[in-house]
């Protein structure tokens, strides 16, 4: 049974993210491991859209999704250490291993009229799996490369959660990977605070300096 799709893709903005964010889980949710078999990582390739819908993906094995933790392992390194941590930079190593997948051929698209009369887009043959390495690899090395693009990434202010996404809202002030879950959970946090804040201020208000508020012990018979 195919696995839901908001539970395999968060929309980063960038496919790259995209599968960089399987890797990771929000505060509250369980694990973080969204690719834990062959079965999930082709349900993945069609939801991320990294090919169209009806791709024949019956070659997806063991040996590709060790392939594609290994390209999240290091496209986080990467896109941490070039866009996210400041003054740190990717290893060399790291960015000559992304080189390298990104400069395989990626699939052929192709244009083919789909049941409706239009045109969809299609892949020459079944993929094989250097060939969408490089198609992820690729969109890293874009969103690398690319100043203006580059300054839109962000990381969610959410506590303890540190999903990558490309801040595109109106006056680039989106600071949560999520409104409905880790914005809401600051939402409830702050409305925590202020009624301890209200509550303790109401307490002091109450009692005057150096006023002992314990309650009396009662009267000896």
């Amino acid at each position: 049974m195919a696995a839901a799709s908001h539970d395999l893709r968060f929309d980063s903005g960038r496919l790259c993210l995209d599968l960089v964010a399987t890797g990771m889980a929000r505060p509250g949710e369980g694990p973080g491991e969204r690719l834990g078999s062959p079965e999930r990582l082709r349900d993945w390739l069609l939801g991320a859209r990294v090919v169209p819908p009806g791709t024949p993906l019956e070659a997806v094995d063991a040996g590709w999704l060790g392939r594609f933790h290994a390209l999240r392992h290091l496209l986080h390194r990467v896109v941490r250490a070039e866009a996210v941590d400041g003054p740190e930079r990717a290893a060399e190593a790291d960015l000559e291993q992304v080189n390298a997948l990104a400069a395989e051929p990626p699939p052929v698209p192709r244009a083919v009229r789909g049941a409706d009369g239009g045109l969809v887009r299609a892949v020459a043959g079944p993929p094989d799996c250097d060939a969408l390495v490089s198609l992820v690899a690729r969109d890293a090395v874009e969103l690398l490369t690319d100043p203006a693009v580059r300054g839109l990434l962000r990381q969610c202010e959410g506590e303890s959660c540190t999903l990558l996404y490309l801040d595109t809202s109106r006056g680039r002030r989106r600071r949560w990977c999520s409104s409905e879950v880790c914005g809401n959970r600051e939402r409830v946090a702050r409305h925590r605070r202020r009624a301890l804040n209200g509550a303790t201020s109401g307490a002091e208000a109450t009692a005057p300096d150096g006023a002992d508020v314990r309650p009396p012990h009662p009267a000896n018979p």
